[in-house]
């Protein structure tokens, strides 16, 4: 496995192997990580993984300084499953000047997460946007449990044209539901023991659209209550279409349920999608 830490070197490294899938992460991996780095393997000849902690996608409250980094721990467990390289420049490296020009996506970053976090999408879709340069993948994965993300990215690259395949990978979780995600390290043996309800929660949501209701209103506020009464601190429990997240008109079919909540300290994102 290769460990590069320059532009240069990346792409003097990948000029002989064109056919490369890349996996972005801002490191500190999990399970989570490690399944889409196996969904990448067998469709390229290299795959490459990114780890970059970025500091756009960071509101000025947030915890980018706390953010754990772990390249050492991060570097073993991508070499035990056959990663080819790992991308870890640092932010002088990936921002040598200001970053003036970023990638505004559309109305989607104004609700749900860009709501309650502004600014995150356009960080988000610009580092993304500068990696695909620099890489030059043939396709790249990312994980469902960011679901608004996934969106945002899937419409960056339609709409500018990108030649990189966008492939969505589903949510890896625990044995009692819990989707993995690196917050999930800051949660007490109380908090981790609650916070399987999320997902509960998310499926009770599923349930009750399927039986043909479509007071989805009262739905989430009845989700987010159970959610308040057990110590939570929810920010949207949420029905809405795949396909742009807006409210569901009455003959929409192809849905998702989307939550985020804070418990204790970590705040924990969840979605499942449904058919009606």
């Amino acid at each position: 496995m290769e460990l590069i830490h320059t532009v240069a070197e990346l792409r003097k490294y990948l000029r002989g192997v064109p056919n490369n899938v890349f996996v972005p992460t801002m490191g500190n991996l999990h399970e989570g990580h490690l399944r889409l780095v196996e969904e990448a393997r067998p469709r390229g000849a290299c795959t490459v993984v990114s780890i970059f902690v970025n500091r756009l996608q960071f509101g000025p409250k947030e915890d980018f300084d706390r953010y754990p980094r772990t390249l050492q721990d991060d570097c073993a467990k991508l070499e035990s499953i056959d990663c080819d390289v790992v991308f870890a420049p640092d932010e002088a490296e990936l921002y040598p000047e200001p970053q003036t020009y970023t990638v505004h996506p559309d109305s989607i970053e104004n609700i749900l997460e860009g709501a309650v976090r502004p600014g995150h999408f356009r960080g988000v879709a610009t580092v993304v946007l500068k990696l695909f340069n620099m890489v030059q993948p043939r396709a790249a994965v990312f994980g469902k449990k960011d679901y608004q993300q996934c969106l945002v990215l899937q419409t960056m690259a339609r709409q500018l044209a990108s030649p990189v395949e966008i492939i969505l990978a589903e949510t890896v979780r625990s044995e009692d539901g819990l989707a993995l995600s690196s917050r999930n390290q800051y949660l007490s043996a109380a908090e981790r023991a609650e916070a399987p309800r999320l997902y509960r929660v998310l499926n009770e949501v599923a349930d009750a659209v399927r039986t043909g209701t479509h007071a989805f209103a009262t739905i989430e506020a009845e989700a987010m209550t159970e959610l308040e009464r057990h110590g939570w601190r929810a920010d949207y429990v949420t029905v809405r279409r795949r396909s742009n997240l807006l409210v569901p008109r009455d003959d929409d079919t192809e849905l998702v349920v989307l939550a985020a909540a804070k418990l204790g300290t970590p705040r924990l994102l969840d979605n499942l999608e449904l058919t009606i």
